[in-house]
C-alpha cells in the first residue's frame, strides 16, 4: 500500500505517530487537500500578489481574482471551515479533530497567507493574534441573532473580520492595561477608544469589529472590567487612521491598521457573552487558533527549507568551483534545521492531541511552550536559507524576507514570548513541593538501606 502523500511534506515519522489518530474523513480530506494545494494554490501565489495593486488607494479596496476562484473551487470540493471542529462546534463544525487540522495547516502554512484564504481557514478571521478571533468567538459565544447576522456569512466567505485589541499608548501584552471606554446608555453601547495594529481592518470585505474595551473599570476583579462588542465596520465614529507596516511590508489589502473609535454607538444587542466577559472570552479562544498559526509557521519554515536545498544543490551557483554545501557549515545548517522542524511538529501535535483530549485548559503547558518555541524555531531555519541565497535572500524576489518579517512578528503578537516563557516557568515552579516529598521520601528509603547493608554515605 502506498504511503499517505503528507509523508513528502512532514515525515513518515511523524505521520507514523499519528495516522492511527486520523478518521477515514481526515485521511481522504488530507488527500484531498494535498492534491488542491498542489493542482490550484502554489500555482496561483506569485499571481494573486502579482493582482495586489500597487496604487497606494487601489489596493486597499481589492479583492484578490485569483483567490475569490480558488475559494469556489475549494467550496465546491469540500475543503472549507476546516479549521472549526465539530467536536467543539457541533452546529458549525466540521468533523476534524484539533490534531487532524494542525497536519494540514501545515501544508498551507508553506503558501503564505494565500493557501488557508483559498479555504477559509485564513488567519484574520480563525481565532488567535488579535486579528484571528470571530468565528471561534461566535461560534462559542455569540447568541442565535449574532451568529445568524455575522457567524454564518463569515462561514460563507462573504465577509471577514477583525478583532480590536491592541492599544496606542498602554502594554497592551496585558490585557487589564486596555482604556478603550465601554459605557451603556440607555438601549446603546457607545465606544470610545484608540486601537492600532488592528489586522484585517483594511479589507473591503471586513463588515465588523469585534472590540475589547473596559466596561467596569472600578471592579475589584481586573479580569472582569472588559467586555466585547461588535461594532459594524461602516458604523459612524469608525474611523482607519492608516496600515502600519511590518517591516516595509503593509500587508495589503487585509493590512494591520490604527483605528480611533468616537463615539461609536451599537445596540446593546451587540454585547457579547455579557458584562465584564470580555477576558473570558479572549482566553477561551486561544488554544486552537495558537496551534493553527504554530503549524503554519512550520509549514513555512519547511518550505525554507526546501528552499535553501535547492539554492544549495544548483549547479550554476558554484562558488570558488564548489557547491554551496560543500562550503563552510552549510551542510550542518541544513541538518539542524531538519532536527528542528521535527522536534517542533512534534511539540505542536502533542499540544494539538492534549486540546481534543482535555480542551484549552488542560493544555495550557503544551500551548505555551509551543507557542514560543515554534516562532523562533522557524525563524532560524528561514534565517539560514536567506544566508544562502545572499542579498536575493532580502528581497522581494524570494518569499523569504516576507516569511521572516510575519514570523518575526508573531514573537510580539498574541502575547510577547516573554509572558508565555515566564507562565510556563511559574507553572513548572508549582512543582516544586511535590518534588521536594518525592526525594525526601526516596532519601528516607535510600537511608534505611544503607543501614540494612551496614554502609555509611559518604555525601
Amino acid at each position: 500500500m502506498a504511503p499517505h502523500p503528507v509523508v513528502e511534506y512532514t515525515s513518515e515519522a511523524s505521520w507514523a505517530m499519528v495516522e492511527d489518530k486520523f478518521s477515514p474523513f481526515a485521511k481522504e480530506t488530507l488527500s484531498k487537500l494535498i492534491a488542491f494545494f498542489e493542482d490550484e494554490i502554489l500555482p496561483a501565489v506569485n499571481v494573486a500578489h502579482a493582482q495586489i495593486p500597487t496604487d497606494p488607494v487601489t489596493r486597499w479596496k481589492t479583492v484578490i481574482p485569483i483567490v475569490a476562484e480558488l475559494k469556489e473551487k475549494a467550496r465546491k470540493l469540500g475543503l472549507w471551515n476546516l479549521f472549526l471542529s465539530k467536536a467543539h462546534y457541533p452546529e458549525y463544525g466540521v468533523p476534524l479533530t484539533n490534531l487532524e487540522y494542525a497536519v494540514m495547516a501545515e501544508i498551507l502554512g508553506r503558501a503564505g497567507p494565500i493557501g488557508p484564504e483559498a479555504m477559509n481557514c485564513s488567519a484574520p478571521d480563525t481565532g488567535n493574534m488579535g486579528k484571528l478571533f470571530s468565528h471561534f468567538v461566535l461560534a462559542r459565544y455569540g447568541s442565535p441573532e449574532q451568529q445568524k447576522k455575522w457567524l454564518v456569512p463569515l462561514l460563507n466567505g462573504d465577509i471577514r473580520s477583525a478583532f480590536a485589541m491592541t492599544e496606542k499608548h498602554v502594554a497592551s501584552s496585558d490585557a487589564t492595561n486596555i482604556r478603550t471606554s465601554i459605557r451603556r446608555e440607555g438601549d446603546e453601547i457607545v465606544i470610545n477608544g484608540h486601537k492600532w495594529w488592528i489586522s484585517g481592518a483594511g479589507d473591503p470585505r471586513t463588515k465588523l469589529h469585534l472590540v475589547l474595551g473596559k466596561s467596569d473599570p472600578t471592579n475589584k476583579d481586573s479580569y472582569h472590567q472588559q467586555s466585547i462588542v461588535i461594532v459594524p465596520a461602516d458604523t459612524p465614529g469608525v474611523k482607519v487612521i492608516r496600515p502600519m507596516h511590518v517591516f516595509g511590508y503593509d500587508d495589503a489589502p487585509e493590512g494591520h491598521c490604527e483605528i480611533i473609535y468616537e463615539n461609536v454607538r451599537v445596540p446593546l444587542s451587540n454585547l457579547i457573552l455579557g458584562w465584564g466577559r470580555g477576558f473570558e472570552i479572549i482566553q477561551g479562544r486561544l488554544g486552537p487558533g495558537r496551534i493553527h498559526h504554530c503549524m503554519r509557521s512550520i509549514g513555512a519554515a519547511q518550505a525554507s527549507l526546501d528552499l535553501m536545498l535547492q539554492r544549495v544543490t544548483d549547479p550554476s551557483r558554484k562558488t570558488f568551483g564548489k557547491y554551496l554545501y560543500e562550503h563552510g557549515t552549510v551542510v550542518a545548517d541544513i541538518a539542524k534545521s531538519r532536527a528542528e522542524i521535527e522536534g517542533a511538529r512534534l511539540l505542536v501535535y502533542s499540544a494539538a492531541l492534549q486540546i481534543d483530549k482535555y480542551k484549552a485548559k488542560g493544555a495550557l503547558k503544551e500551548i505555551g511552550i509551543a507557542k514560543f518555541v515554534v516562532p523562533s524555531m522557524a525563524l532560524q531555519v528561514i534565517d539560514r536559507a536567506i544566508q544562502s541565497f545572499g542579498a536575493e535572500g532580502v528581497c522581494q524576489d524570494t518569499e523569504l524576507a516576507g516569511r521572516w518579517a510575519g514570523l518575526r512578528t508573531l514573537r510580539i503578537a498574541d502575547g510577547p514570548d516573554a509572558v508565555h516563557i515566564q507562565q510556563v516557568g511559574q507553572r513548572e515552579l508549582k512543582r516544586v513541593p511535590q518534588l521536594v516529598k518525592k526525594t525526601t521520601e526516596m532519601k528516607k528509603k535510600e537511608k534505611d538501606l544503607m543501614l540494612k547493608a551496614g554502609l555509611k554515605a559518604h555525601l
